[in-house]
């Protein structure tokens, strides 16, 4: 039994200060993503019904803007994985040390995942 009211036991818990920006990224790549995500589907779906060969595509990519965009479209779709992956993680892992090696698991995942996306992509678009 305890002697403390409710507003007492959880006076001190105070918030991490981090929750609303993580939320406002997540909400803010997510928008971002959409104009993305449509112009990429769009551009390989008319490489692929163009019966495109590799030089096509590589032609295509070398443009600066298929490469700002796909450089884009990259990032924001790592950094947003990361983001979502890291809220379930949080939420519904309990045991702190699972809970670190997944999420340390997911930022390494996340980030060795970008720098070989970007690292191909910019390959290709240089002619490589």
């Amino acid at each position: 039994m305890r002697i403390q009211t409710p507003l007492a036991r959880v006076r001190h818990l105070g918030s991490a200060k981090e929750g609303s920006d993580h939320w406002w990224w997540q909400r803010l790549t997510a928008l971002l993503l959409v104009p993305l995500s449509l112009w990429f589907v769009a551009s390989i779906w008319w490489l692929v019904i163009g019966g495109a060969t590799y030089e096509a595509f590589q032609d295509w990519l070398s443009g600066p803007v298929a490469a700002i965009l796909m450089l884009l479209f990259i990032g924001m779709m790592f950094y947003h994985l990361k983001l979502g992956l890291q809220v379930v993680i949080e939420d519904y892992v309990h045991t702190k040390a699972v809970k670190w090696t997944f999420l340390v698991m997911i930022n390494l995942g996340c980030l060795i995942g970008a720098i070989a996306a970007i690292y191909s992509t910019v390959a290709v678009a240089l002619g490589g």
